[in-house]
């Protein structure tokens, strides 16, 4: 049984990505199962730090913008919407360019105001180089209030 709203499709959420955090990390939607979603990203210029290895501020972008699409995946997206509110990594391998690492986030919890996602990001090895977990807030569109946080394909 799928947990999402609707059967989505990479190409339905891969332009959620346009003009965004994603696109600039080079941030790709690979995979949508029943009860996960994956995303990759370049160990590249893009997200490394000055010794060359993958920057744990780039794993954290990845993990959250994991959990927010797999959040807003979950609801109603002409009645709610899902924001951030926590989020935490531990960083446990480091990665050095050239590589891809890809993030896997699952649900936790999946409740009507709070949902937690784990994401695990392993390199191209399939070896965990991070852990991190994301709180998000479900919030509902206020009477009359459009729906202007719902992604947008640009």
């Amino acid at each position: 049984m799928s947990i999402w709203f609707k059967e989505y499709t990479l190409e339905e959420v891969q332009p959620w990505t346009r003009h965004t955090l994603d696109e600039a990390l080079g941030i790709e939607y690979v995979e949508i199962g029943p009860d996960y979603l994956k995303a990759s990203m370049p160990v590249d210029h893009r997200t490394v730090q000055p010794l060359r290895m993958l920057h744990g501020g780039a794993s954290v972008a990845l993990a959250e913008s994991l959990g927010s699409v797999a959040g807003t995946m979950c609801v109603d997206p002409h009645k709610q919407y899902c924001v951030g509110v926590e989020i935490n990594a531990n960083h446990l391998k480091s990665v050095r360019e050239p590589d891809r690492v890809t993030g896997t986030a699952r649900p936790l919890h999946l409740g009507r105001t709070i949902q937690v996602w784990e994401i695990r990001i392993e390199n191209s090895r399939q070896e965990l180089v991070c852990v991190s977990r994301i709180t998000m807030a479900v919030r509902e569109y206020r009477p009359g209030e459009p729906p202007q946080n719902k992604p947008v394909n640009r």
